[in-house]
């Protein structure tokens, strides 16, 4: 009699729970978000997917890896995407063009850079005089790896051109961010950024050593935030609100956990290393102090990232921080 009370207790908690889950998801708000890489640098977006932050606020989470913050604005301007996860500097190019419609960055996630510099050979005690008459593979002109690169080098006094002979470093940007990491084993640069866990896998191939962490070097920058086009912001504030939310548990999740913990969640994201070289990652992450605590984007922040662009030749204007940035979301979600 005991064991038949159990089994009708057993069944109907697992219907609750389908209640409570599967039937209701149906109900959640599908939200789209073109990420501009799959990077364990991400974290606190995949905690916010794996530990169920999203479906408490009501948002279920579709991912569409886009590959490079140019592609990802598109994704977000031809409406494959509700909110687009990449550099604010692709929402200033936007708005430099005169669009009506541009992007509004709402949410900060990660404020260094978040690629790791990756040498061809060993080296010890690296130093940036290392680069002088090398080849590195920087990636897309005018995206953010890409400017944050030219603006370490610059700052550091190291003159840029192709004539490695001659001692200049030369950075390429002929090779399409995806490619970068193969190329670079196929026997192309000597040196090339790359982001987690791309770095630490080729590492462990024997392909290549990690020599230094870009964020480091660069300093604090808003390197990736979330927006998305005025006119969706218009017409769902509830949904950016709560989309932010989550976000926002996502962070103070990561800021408050070891990075074992981390790793357990968003572990099924990344099923192509192993538990070990996740925490490695995340650990390494956590010790450059890349994640943001809270989705505040600050003008002071965004001014830093306009000099990075000025420096790299690539800003035309610098847009006001009121029409590029709301903090309307982040305020709320802190609160």
């Amino acid at each position: 009699m005991k064991k038949a009370h159990l089994s009708i207790l057993l069944i109907f908690t697992l219907t609750f729970m389908c209640m409570l889950t599967g039937c209701n998801k149906e109900q959640l708000t599908k939200v789209t978000i073109a990420e501009v890489t799959h990077s364990v640098f991400y974290a606190p977006q995949y905690i916010a997917i794996e530990a169920g932050f999203f479906e408490e606020e009501g948002i279920d989470v579709d991912l569409l890896l886009t590959q490079g913050a140019d592609k990802t604005m598109a994704a977000l301007l031809s409406g494959e995407a509700q909110v687009g996860f990449m550099g604010p500097e692709a929402s200033i190019y936007v708005y430099n063009q005169g669009s009506r419609d541009y992007a509004i960055n709402f949410a900060q996630v990660t404020k260094r850079d978040g690629t790791f510099l990756v040498s061809r050979e060993a080296i010890k005690d690296f130093t940036l005089d290392d680069l002088k008459g090398k080849e590195i593979i920087g990636g897309r002109k005018g995206g953010m790896p890409e400017m944050t690169l030219e603006y370490v080098l610059k700052q550091n006094g190291l003159t840029l051109g192709e004539n490695v002979a001659k001692g200049e470093t030369f950075v390429r940007t002929d090779i399409q961010f995806a490619a970068m990491g193969g190329a670079f084993v196929g026997g192309e640069g000597d040196f090339v950024t790359l982001f987690e866990p791309t770095a630490t896998q080729i590492e462990a191939q024997g392909e290549g050593y990690i020599v230094a962490s870009m964020g480091q070097l660069s300093g604090e920058i808003p390197y990736t935030a979330y927006s998305c086009l005025g006119s969706y912001m218009d017409k769902n504030s509830d949904i950016v609100q709560r989309f932010t939310n989550a976000i926002y548990k996502g962070q103070q999740y990561v800021a408050n956990h070891s990075a074992e913990e981390i790793a357990e969640i968003i572990a099924p994201q990344f099923t192509e290393i192993s538990m070990e070289e996740l925490i490695q990652v995340i650990q390494r992450y956590k010790d450059n102090d890349a994640w943001c605590t809270e989705p505040l984007l600050k003008e002071e922040s965004l001014n830093h990232l306009m000099d990075v662009m000025e420096l790299a030749g690539e800003l035309s204007a610098r847009p006001p921080y009121e029409e590029l940035v709301t903090t309307v979301f982040a305020k709320e979600a802190v609160k």
